[in-house]
């Protein structure tokens, strides 16, 4: 079972960070280039404990499914969630927050099965793995741009 850890320093407050990070349209927004929308659950806004949503995207090619639900919900240091249905034989994300000098540590432990046994693991270890982590760390990039943005006042999408 890979387990991909990620730090992200975010020169933010740790609630805008945090509620970033639960905001569906954030999500969305961080993903364009897989055509990620929600086709079911919550449709907008900041997400809750109970809350579950249905994302469909296009992945190596081939449009996918992908329902979660958030588990618990600890503002503004912790929040988790699992997947319900998908491609994945299981999948859990547990996002933490803390404050550390002024900045706002976020860190992410993704922990996912892959299906197909033996011939998942091996997919984990040519390209899942390196896959996965490159598209939390483009989530984590635009969740931090948005939170200095917020910090900064600036405006999305204005000159820097």
């Amino acid at each position: 079972m890979p387990l991909i850890q990620l730090d992200t320093k975010i020169n933010a407050p740790i609630e805008p960070c945090f509620n970033l990070s639960l905001d569906v349209s954030v999500h969305t927004g961080s993903m364009k280039h897989t055509d990620e929308k929600i086709v079911g659950g919550r449709l907008s806004d900041i997400c809750e404990a109970g809350d579950t949503i249905t994302w469909e995207a296009v992945h190596f090619g081939t449009r996918q499914r992908l329902t979660v639900k958030v588990l618990s919900v600890d503002f503004p240091h912790f929040f988790e969630d699992m997947m319900l249905k998908g491609a994945f034989a299981s999948m859990h994300h547990k996002h933490f927050f803390q404050e550390e000098n002024g900045y706002t540590i976020m860190r992410d432990e993704f922990n996912y099965v892959s299906p197909l046994g033996v011939l998942g693991r091996l997919a984990d270890r040519v390209f899942l793995e390196k896959y996965m982590r490159k598209l939390l760390m483009e989530r984590n990039k635009f969740i931090k741009e948005a939170a200095e943005n917020q910090a900064f006042g600036l405006e999305e999408g204005a000159d820097d």
